[in-house]
């Protein structure tokens, strides 16, 4: 840990969740409250150190960490610290493993010189609520999920909401208390509450922590009133206070887009520069998705035939996948399309594509950090969900007319050519007007986070909860 010597600066502990769809919007809220005069101390494990070293570098005498290793638990193997290493049966595991480290903070909290006066942690932490209230303190809840997705999440855990056929799949769940009244089959339901067993002590641990969040003194989640100002309103009649903060799009401040979650790779931007305005159809499905050889074929075949100029960052397998039966790009299909595609395989410098002038179309698993950077991007979304949030999240994109349905679900494979006449369809004017609703959208993305935008005015209505 560093040693800073705070005064009676405002002190407050942020601690992320280890994925890195988690932790990059909370860093980014982290910038922002440094930069308004908040001393902070980020929580961190050891591996998961390097991804603050932009941040330590721009904020030193204002940022701290207090690193600690992620304790034991016989469903993680040892050295594993961040979500994407993790077996897929481990990940409920890692979130109770977290709560391991409920004694160490309370000690280093109360031994502080100057300890915090709230803690900011991940929804997947929601355990910290007990924590902040043993130390007297508040705790806010962060969510990298939208006020829409947050809604159905906190609806489950507080109803408890079951199916009455429990060997239906796709019975449908209703949520006629949320505005609009989304509803999902089953299997569409979040994992993590699906996967809830009664009296199974990991199962009450995390129903636990989700009851903590809705409990916490204060919400703040990456996203814009303007976006979602009905769920927003939603949530506030829900929990019975204002302590609601839409604080998003939270991008990353004072770096090169191109380098967020990654080194650069120029040679995408400077084949971007060659391409029309708005005419690139960019394919990517996240941090941790790796699409089956059957659904990577779909892709390339739509690709093929249409026409379109693209981008696609091809996923490489990883832990728990058969490298044979996942990835794989046909044989010669990057030949066949050399000079209109490139294919990037691994990391994509996603933030700098997306903002590329050339760029107008996105193919998408609907992860809040992408729906985030699309639009700031002023870029149309082909919604293709996989899992957790992302239905809820391609609903919203439906509803405010910037998403159209490819296909659903992590083991769909959609038909090659009806892929290719949407990539066809989605850079002519046959979708002028999603087109004019992203563009409406990203003008309002930037007047919040613009002077005394709404975002803004969030950002500094939370400061002051945390000062008083």
């Amino acid at each position: 840990m560093t040693n800073t010597n705070t005064g009676s600066k405002t002190h407050i502990l942020v601690f992320p969740y280890p994925a890195q769809g988690h932790m990059l919007s909370l860093l980014d809220l982290t910038h922002q409250l440094a930069t308004r005069n908040i001393f902070i101390t980020i929580l961190i494990t050891p591996q998961n150190l390097p991804t603050l070293s932009a941040l330590l570098s721009a904020h030193p005498t204002t940022i701290t960490t207090l690193i600690l290793p992620l304790p034991p638990h016989p469903a993680i193997p040892p050295g594993i610290e961040n979500v994407k290493d993790l077996p897929g049966s481990a990940f409920k595991s890692f979130m109770v493993a977290l709560g391991g480290l409920y004694d160490p903070v309370y000690k280093w909290c109360s031994n502080h010189s100057n300890p915090p006066v709230a803690i900011i942690s991940d929804f997947f932490l929601g355990w910290t609520h007990r924590l902040a209230c043993d130390l007297g303190i508040r705790r806010y809840t962060f969510s990298p999920s939208g006020a829409l997705a947050l809604s159905v999440i906190y609806s489950l855990w507080k109803y408890q909401r079951k199916r009455v056929n429990l060997e239906d799949e796709n019975e449908v769940i209703k949520f006629t208390k949320i505005p609009n009244s989304p509803e999902y089959p089953w299997w569409q339901v979040s994992p993590v509450y699906r996967s809830y067993v009664e009296g199974d002590p990991d199962s009450e641990f995390i129903k636990e922590g989700f009851l903590g969040n809705i409990a916490s003194w204060g919400l703040v989640i990456n996203s814009f009133t303007e976006m979602e100002r009905v769920y927003f309103d939603y949530l506030k009649e829900e929990l019975g206070h204002d302590r609601v903060f839409a604080v998003g799009p939270l991008l990353p401040p004072g770096v090169k887009t191109s380098e967020r979650g990654g080194p650069s790779s120029s040679n995408v931007l400077s084949w971007l520069d060659t391409c029309g305005d708005r005419m690139v159809v960019y394919v990517c499905f996240g941090s941790q998705l790796v699409l089956t050889n059957e659904q990577t074929e779909a892709v390339a075949v739509g690709l093929e035939k249409s026409g379109v100029k693209f981008v696609w960052s091809v996923k490489e397998p990883t832990v728990g996948h058969v490298a044979a039966d996942y990835g794989r790009v046909p044989e010669g299909f990057e030949e066949r399309v050399a000079g209109r595609g490139l294919v990037v395989r691994g990391w994509a410098p996603q933030v700098a594509i997306l903002s590329h002038d050339s760029v107008g179309v996105f193919l998408t698993h609907c992860g809040w950090n992408s729906i985030m950077e699309a639009v700031a991007a002023e870029v149309l979304m082909l919604t293709w969900p996989m899992s957790a949030d992302q239905f809820s999240n391609a609903t919203l994109l439906q509803e405010l007319k910037v998403g159209i349905k490819v296909c659903e679900g992590a083991s769909t494979v959609p038909d090659s050519a009806e892929l290719a006449e949407l990539f066809r369809k989605s850079v002519s004017q046959e979708t002028r007007l999603e087109r004019e609703r992203a563009k409406e959208l990203r003008k309002a993305a930037q007047e919040a986070v613009g002077e005394k935008g709404s975002s803004v005015c969030e950002l500094d209505r939370l400061v002051e909860n945390l000062k008083h």
